[in-house]
């Protein structure tokens, strides 16, 4: 069972990204604020669940948080500071919508820079650990896919509907073959070396 709270007696906001490793689209982050000894067996980290349970459990975590946001950085901005920046920097934006401010922050992972002299504590695995992290993973995942859904439409041959931007087999291959879009982050290695030396298929993992 995730637990409730880290750091007992604070408001305390759990935080995690979605679509870091992604070829294409923005990176998305949520922050969340669960009221203390919350209890939801149901929350866990959002790759641990089906997307149908994913988006019902959105509902519940809008419901019962005392106050939720999601942080979003462009692949522009991506490609202008890193994907590690971008993602904490999406942290960082979701956190200043809240309508709470927290007393604490704990953030899924090992990398965070210092937010408002608040206290942070970075957790490796931590949306497996605590139920405010799991529930900001599941909003980031959702909003996200939401997002790449769109992106779908208006560029169907990527398959974002899919693979949501992720570096799958068939989304190295639509780079090769159609070449990228404005939403491709273009300081990522969007296509293997054997497709750059010769556009035959080879090992795309």
């Amino acid at each position: 069972m995730l637990k409730s709270h880290m750091n007992k007696g604070l408001i305390e906001a759990g935080c995690d990204e979605a679509g870091r490793g992604c070829l294409a689209g923005s990176v998305f982050a949520a922050a969340v604020i669960l009221p203390e000894d919350y209890v939801n067996d149901a929350l866990n980290d959002s790759k641990q669940l089906s997307a149908k349970r994913r988006y019902e459990l959105r509902a519940e975590i809008e419901r019962d948080a005392l106050a939720w946001a999601v942080g979003v950085v462009t692949p522009e901005e991506i490609d202008e500071i890193n994907i590690l920046n971008a993602s904490i920097l999406a942290m960082h934006r979701a956190l200043d919508q809240l309508a709470v401010r927290p007393e604490a922050i704990i953030v899924d992972g090992n990398r965070f820079k210092p937010y408002r002299f608040i206290p942070y504590t970075t957790v490796v695995k931590g949306d497996g650990k605590y139920l405010s992290i799991a529930a900001a993973s599941i909003l980031a995942k959702t909003y996200r896919d939401d997002y790449m859904d769109g992106l779908a439409r208006e560029y169907p041959q990527y398959a974002w509907d899919v693979n949501k931007g992720y570096p799958t087999r068939a989304h190295r291959q639509a780079i090769a073959e159609h070449g990228i879009t404005p939403y491709h982050r273009k300081s990522f290695k969007l296509i293997a070396d054997k497709w750059q030396a010769d556009g035959r298929q080879g090992d795309l993992t």
